[in-house]
């Protein structure tokens, strides 16, 4: 599923990486352990979580995770944003929660960390 429709599905508002929403994604993670995100095969993943931290655009550059959707609506501050866009990292904010986005995506044929639908 391309990222686009990914920002279609979860009603998100693209706030870095418009040139990107081309990209396919075949795996969802969500977690807002930043520790969680580190312990497992997340390469090539998109990651949904609460957490707008900096320390959430670097450990996802580090563990590999292509785009970044915050949940709940949240919306990082300007100098995270600024990190992600050093970093190449697409970022979006979706009103869901993380359980309602996981729903969605999955129903759509996305699958998680494991590869299992």
């Amino acid at each position: 599923m391309k990222l686009a429709e990914i920002v279609r599905v979860l009603e998100a508002t693209v706030l870095l990486g418009e040139d990107g929403l081309a990209t396919e994604i075949t795996r969802c993670g969500a977690s807002d352990l930043m520790s969680d995100v580190l312990a497992r095969p997340t390469e090539g993943i998109l990651l949904l979580t609460g957490l707008t931290s900096v320390q959430t655009v670097r450990t996802s550059k580090i563990a590999g995770v292509v785009a970044i959707v915050f949940v709940r609506g949240k919306v990082p501050l300007p100098e995270v944003i600024e990190v992600a866009k050093n970093e190449r990292m697409p970022i979006f904010s979706t009103p869901f929660g993380m359980f309602a986005c996981c729903g969605r995506l999955h129903a759509l044929g996305l699958t998680g960390l494991d590869g299992r639908r």
